[in-house]
């Protein structure tokens, strides 16, 4: 494994660890690329405040503080910066405007709710019904279509039945969506650390039979992920390998320059 872009920060309150941690030790694992994409600010359209992503204050922060260390570390991995975003529909515009007055590098799609923070569901609660796995696959295949998105985060994260027949015709449309779109999916190391739903094998297997790429994401909130990127690696292979998948190691940036 040599690029992950998906790094998190303290600002997201659920992460620990500074950048400089983040970069020193992922150069002595070996990898030559590596992407920040913290949990973006979002901003909504009533008092609702997010407690699990950086406030729209700390933007120009935290995008300052990553290309200064871009500069000082230039000559050891290429850094870059971005974000993961939800798809909010009736906020996605505002949000558009927002985050592109800021110089960023990428952003990926990580859906963690269905139709919004404040008045949804959480893609990762128990209970989740047919009509939460459909507003769930729709908004992936919306954000999808947006174009700006430069791949989708743990896809496979919605709780529900795989052996369910509508779950598997849902994960097709999502599968489907990506690679019309050329965009990659997913194998999302933390999830497989804490053994959650996702990363799913039966989606990976979907994603076989729909040819879709594949990129690994550390999706690091700690220190811990990055020390057993060898071992995470090697499970991530031999389950991935049982289907014939081969990861991918490079993304489209914002400005159209593939890394």
């Amino acid at each position: 494994m040599k690029a992950n872009f998906h790094t998190h920060t303290y600002r997201c309150h659920h992460a620990t660890g500074t950048e400089r941690e983040y970069i020193e030790l992922c150069i002595k694992k070996g990898l030559k690329v590596l992407g920040f994409s913290d949990h973006t600010p979002y901003i909504f359209d009533n008092d609702y405040y997010s407690d699990y992503r950086m406030k729209p204050e700390e933007t120009e922060e935290y995008l300052s503080t990553i290309n200064k260390l871009k500069e000082e570390y230039k000559k050891d991995i290429d850094i870059y910066v971005g974000f993961e975003t939800e798809y909010y529909p009736k906020l996605f515009d505002t949000y558009l405007k927002f985050i592109n007055q800021f110089d960023y590098d990428y952003l990926l799609l990580g859906q963690h709710y269905t139709v919004n923070e404040y008045d949804g569901k959480h893609t990762y609660d128990s209970g989740n019904t047919e009509k939460d796995l459909n507003d769930y696959v729709n908004q992936v295949v919306e954000g999808v279509k947006t174009g700006v998105f430069s791949y989708i985060c743990h896809p496979d994260m919605l709780v529900f039945d795989t052996k369910n027949p509508i779950w598997e015709v849902q994960m097709k449309k999502i599968c489907k969506c990506a690679k019309e779109n050329n965009m990659p999916i997913e194998f999302n190391f933390n999830g497989l650390i804490q053994d959650r739903f996702y990363p799913n094998d039966n989606f990976f297997k979907l994603v076989a039979e729909m040819g879709n790429d594949v990129i690994f994401g550390l999706d690091a909130h700690n220190l811990n992920l990055i020390d057993n990127i060898e071992f995470l690696e090697e499970k991530a292979l031999k389950i991935l390998g049982k289907y014939g998948i081969k990861p991918i190691d490079n993304i489209k940036l914002r400005n159209g320059k593939i890394v």
